[in-house]
């Protein structure tokens, strides 16, 4: 049981990590919550920082979910990964070290599946550029992606997938809402390097 708390925390306090306020604080001595849409995810950065901060923030923010989804098999532990993967998306979009104030829960969630099912994760990055390409809203891919997800893990016949990659594609939906409300309004800004 100590274990379970163990990794749990662990994994909450991974997703904490604010990858966005780091590098922008660091490198740019910039607070991406300052700019743009006032978000720590991937997105923002690549607004206010540019190409290359925005890259590192999303690999960062991948792999926080990647690793926390490991946990449990780093500890030989019995603890479902998905369980740790989904505290690290939480503490993601809430963060401890960020005032709870985090990102929208795509990245995360897309280093929680890169670990427990790579061909999922390769499928929805291929979803996400291809919608991106058509629609050149980041928001809207990221939406249709997490809807993907969930139709997919509706022909594996696994439980926990379905039960958590529905969770995630809530916490998405959820996440960009104010977004939903700009596409529909014709202000969400679009990308201009597709």
């Amino acid at each position: 049981m100590l274990v379970i708390a163990v990794i749990i925390l662990l994994s909450y306090l991974l997703g904490s990590i604010p990858s966005g306020l780091i590098i922008g604080k660091r490198f740019y001595n910039t607070d991406i919550r300052e700019h743009g849409s006032g978000n720590l995810g991937g997105t923002n950065t690549f607004r206010t920082l540019g190409v290359k901060a925005g890259l590192i923030v999303t690999v960062m923010d991948i792999l926080k979910g990647t690793l926390a989804t490991l946990l449990p098999l780093f500890f030989d532990s019995t603890l479902h990964m998905l369980v740790a993967g989904i505290v690290a998306v939480i503490g993601h979009m809430y963060p401890l070290f960020a005032n709870f104030r985090g990102g929208k829960a795509v990245a995360t969630s897309g280093g929680v599946l890169l670990a427990y099912d790579p061909i999922l994760f390769l499928i929805l990055v291929v979803v996400f550029f291809i919608s991106l390409y058509i629609s050149k809203y980041v928001s809207l891919s990221s939406i249709i992606a997490a809807f993907v997800a969930f139709g997919y893990t509706l022909f594996t016949g696994d439980v926990p997938l379905i039960i958590v990659v529905g969770l995630l594609m809530i916490f998405v939906v959820y996440r960009h809402r104010a977004n939903i409300i700009r596409i529909k309004e014709k202000t969400e800004p679009k990308i201009k390097f597709m």
